[in-house]
């Protein structure tokens, strides 16, 4: 069972990196997850998760802080909001169904990450 949570956290871990890269895939609940599966699994992970020199930062604030970094707040909703609004306006531009669809994800989401405490630094 140890070996499974180790892998599944591996591959939440694998999420939350290419949620770094590609706007519509969140990066701390998977980062999150990962530190939740490791620490039932391996310490010796979730130690390596804890201290590690950029991903640690955003479980340790979210963990001790239950809050999100201003930056961060910013720069994943400008992504976010900059696909969203290419994929309403340039992908989907024939189906108002899918694009009032888009826009009400965008701001589902938007209203979940601005519901956590901005920390500022």
């Amino acid at each position: 069972m140890k070996t499974l949570l180790a892998a599944l956290g591996a591959f939440a871990l694998a999420l939350g990196v290419i949620g770094i890269f590609v706007p519509l895939l969140p990066t701390t609940p998977f980062l999150l997850l990962a530190a939740a599966l490791w620490v039932r699994s391996s310490p010796r992970l979730y130690g390596w998760l804890l201290s590690h020199r950029r991903l640690g930062g955003y479980i340790r604030d979210f963990r001790e802080k239950r809050a999100i970094p201003l930056r961060a707040k910013v720069l994943s909703l400008g992504l976010m909001w900059a696909s969203m609004l290419y994929c309403v306006f340039a992908v989907v531009d024939a189906w108002p169904w899918a694009q009032a669809s888009l826009l009400a994800v965008a701001a589902g989401i938007t209203w979940h990450i601005l519901s956590f405490a901005t920390l500022r630094r």
